[in-house]
């Protein structure tokens, strides 16, 4: 037999048996010699009101984790009791986790949702789109306004220019990366800078492409191509000379500028394909994306940002009453932008809003 060598393994698990932590305040209460007014003591642990029967409450980081699960993993309210007890030991009630919403959405997660909003309006890019949804049974819009810090999402009976401008006035000086919807295309926003998402024109050429043959295929495929090339360069960005990257850039712009010169085509869909995608060409909307290497040229980014919503909306019916739409926009909001902090734990940062405090920083 050799030496005997050793190595180390080891395992990972929760622990066996669950254990709520419970913290217990001595809380002096005196009274006054005049009046015989009692007057209690303050502690940080200690909400205002907490007495009685109501002595006994929940603490911020269980509430914080119900809430994450909610709004930022799509668990249904009523699944969260049954999986909090599971994993925690802890006893909550659906309803006691429904009315906190309410009521942090009208007091600090509020607050931090507006501060946010605030942000995005200063903001150097700024992807926005939509989605459908409801409240209280009826058709609504769910809107993001996302960039690389933050994402912010409001729900709106209508999406039109008033309801774009809530968050991007007509004098913002960022860049909003957006589709050819028509509340961004309205006379107040026409002074803001734009970039029209390529991968939605490059599938409008090509949906006019598929369906036509000979010379009227020509100009939606041509167009479909030189787009392509486009967001194609555009990664070249930093990856090539200065100046060979510059000389490329000059050629696609001269390419897509002439094939989209104002002239009369012989068929219709294309015809319309011109003056629309020529449009925004015109205003400097299309290739902005190339000489600047913060705007992104499509909107994937404020797509990807509506998908959990999207999810969420399959499973439930949306918001049942008004206050509940406020409650899910601002929840949604803190959390997404938390899991934008590479390392930070979200349900630590919301703990910590719900606290009253600053979301701690990153590891």
């Amino acid at each position: 037999m050799g030496e005997v060598e050793e190595e180390v393994a080891s395992t990972t698990d929760i622990p066996e048996q669950p254990q709520a932590e419970v913290k217990v305040y001595a809380v002096e209460v005196r009274r006054c010699r005049r009046c015989g007014k009692p007057v209690r003591g303050h502690d940080p642990g200690v909400a205002p009101g907490q007495q009685g029967a109501t002595a006994h409450r929940m603490g911020a980081r269980v509430k914080a984790l119900a809430h994450v699960l909610h709004y930022g993993h799509g668990v249904p309210v009523r699944k969260l009791p049954a999986i909090i007890r599971e994993f925690s030991g802890i006893q909550i009630t659906q309803s006691a986790l429904t009315q906190d919403a309410l009521k942090q959405s009208g007091g600090a997660v509020g607050a931090a949702y507006q501060r946010m909003r605030e942000k995005v309006g200063k903001s150097e890019v700024v992807h926005t789109d939509d989605t459908g949804w409801r409240v209280g049974g009826k058709g609504a819009f769910l809107m993001v306004f996302t960039n690389a810090e933050q994402s912010v999402y409001q729900i709106r009976d209508r999406h039109r220019n008033e309801e774009v401008r809530e968050l991007i006035p007509g004098d913002f000086g960022g860049v909003l990366v957006s589709d050819r919807g028509k509340s961004y295309e309205a006379e107040e926003l026409s002074g803001i800078r734009q970039q029209k998402c390529l991968a939605h024109l490059i599938r409008n050429a090509a949906d006019v492409s598929a369906g036509k043959k000979g010379q009227a295929n020509q100009f939606s495929q041509r167009l479909k191509d030189l787009l392509q090339g486009a967001v194609a360069l555009g990664k070249d960005y930093g990856q090539t000379p200065r100046d060979e990257y510059e000389r490329r850039v000059e050629k696609v712009e001269v390419q897509i500028t002439h094939h989209l010169r104002n002239r009369i085509l012989r068929d219709d869909d294309n015809q319309r394909l011109l003056n629309g995608v020529g449009t925004q060409h015109d205003r400097g909307h299309l290739l902005r994306f190339l000489r600047d290497p913060r705007i992104e040229a499509t909107n994937n980014r404020a797509e990807r940002a509506l998908r959990p919503a999207v999810i969420a909306r399959k499973v439930s019916h949306c918001s049942k009453n008004s206050r509940g739409a406020r409650a899910l926009e601002a929840f949604v909001s803190v959390v997404e932008t938390a899991k934008k902090t590479p390392g930070a734990s979200v349900t630590a940062s919301l703990s910590a809003i719900i606290r009253g405090g600053s979301p701690p920083s990153p590891p």
